[in-house]
């Protein structure tokens, strides 16, 4: 069945991301006293809000300062503006959800700040102009399923009728939480740890117009 609504995590699946993000991650954790590679940050903590990333360095030991958040964000922003790439393939695949109009917007634990910045390099944010969700803005994170909830909500659609397209096994957590099916994007591995929380595999963006029906 095609989908009413398909809901796009930002980092990893719409632009590419991670590697310069974890890379000031785990630069910034090591001058703090926890001594991680970007490889670790990686590992630990893909799809994480940085609330929580805070809280979890706090526990393994780093000591951060106050006002931490806003401080490594202005090192990731920095690096970010050098420039990022959209993944391989997405914009052909909005590209052909607008042609059999089928509405989708982006649900990501990021802020808003940052996805204007990462999706405003690549030509995506015109496209999701009146449809990004952050978890900064509403509060939460995910596995909440609240980030999805108010995707849902704000475009008048039940679960079983959405998609989650997502990289993480927080966001595919949080998708089965809300009851939404879910696309687990692997392009760099076999996908078992998002297939564990009941994603379906795929590692090409060019599989994705077929499994949405399109």
């Amino acid at each position: 069945m095609r989908p009413e609504l398909v809901i796009f995590d930002c980092d990893g699946v719409l632009v590419d991301t991670e590697p310069t993000s974890n890379a000031v991650l785990a630069e910034n954790l090591t001058r703090h006293g926890l001594s991680l590679t970007a490889e670790e940050c990686t590992a630990l903590f893909t799809g994480w809000s940085m609330v929580n990333v805070e809280k979890e360095a706090k526990r393994r030991g780093a000591t951060l300062p106050e006002g931490w958040i806003k401080a490594v964000y202005a090192e990731e922003f920095a690096a970010l503006r050098k420039g990022v790439p959209a993944m391989t393939g997405i914009h052909d695949i909005l590209d052909r959800l607008e042609e059999t109009r089928v509405p989708y917007c982006v649900a990501s634990n990021g802020s808003e700040d940052k996805m204007a910045i990462t999706l405003g390099q690549t030509g995506l944010l015109p496209r999701f102009k009146g449809a990004m969700f952050s978890a900064h803005t509403l509060k939460t994170s995910k596995p909440d399923p609240a980030l999805f909830q108010a995707a849902l909500a704000a475009f008048k659609v039940e679960p079983a009728h959405a998609v989650v397209i997502e990289d993480s096994v927080l966001g595919a957590t949080g998708a089965a939480r809300a009851g939404i099916p879910c696309y687990g994007f692997a392009p760099h591995h076999d996908g078992t740890d998002l297939a564990a929380v009941g994603a379906r595999i795929f590692n090409n963006m060019n599989e994705l117009p077929d499994l949405l029906m399109l």
